[in-house]
């Protein structure tokens, strides 16, 4: 996946200021706009990022646009201290009048958080479907029935086999149903 900045300032010539920082200093800007529609219209068809955004654009305030954001997009407002203080702990702010440095850590900090969720997401395994845990199951009470193991003694059986094997939980289950149904 690919971490994108938005930027949205109610000034074209603001916004186009900002993007020229940012590409000095590394960074792709995938769009620069003036309005909370073309902004959400644009993240919609990006895999994530950082929405630049300033307090009130020309059709929405970034209230607004916080609401609409998908999850996989993070919003930096840049405003007033006055605005800051009234904005919610959950948007991070770059108080105007703005150092390029801190707008610059600022956009790095929230697209290398982003970068690290994407990666935790992917490492965490998939859910096991209803079919793949009954297998498990089934696995499960035959052991406990035939060689009268608890449900965590058996629990631990087939994870063991599963290592031992190298394969996974679901395929060792099956495996251990047809050599003990075999076995009848």
């Amino acid at each position: 996946m690919n971490t994108s900045i938005v930027i949205a300032l109610p000034k074209i010539e603001d916004a186009k200021k900002i993007r020229g920082i940012l590409t000095r200093h590394g960074f792709s800007v995938a769009m620069v706009c003036s309005t909370g529609a073309n902004a959400l219209s644009g993240i919609s068809e990006l895999d994530g990022g950082v929405l630049i955004c300033g307090y009130r654009l020309s059709d929405m305030y970034y209230r607004d646009l916080l609401e609409n954001l998908p999850e996989y997009f993070e919003l930096l407002l840049l405003g007033s201290a006055k605005v800051i203080r009234e904005a919610p702990s959950s948007v991070l702010c770059v108080e105007m009048p703005m150092r390029a440095v801190d707008l610059v850590n600022t956009v790095n900090m929230v697209l290398t958080q982003i970068e690290r969720r994407w990666k935790k997401e992917r490492k965490r395994p998939k859910p096991r479907s209803w079919k793949e845990q009954n297998y498990i199951s089934n696995a499960k009470m035959l052991l406990m029935q035939r060689n009268h193991l608890s449900e965590e003694e058996a629990y631990r059986y087939i994870q063991k086999c599963s290592m031992d094997s190298g394969t996974n939980m679901v395929e060792t289950a099956q495996m251990v149903l047809m050599l003990l149904y075999d076995s009848v």
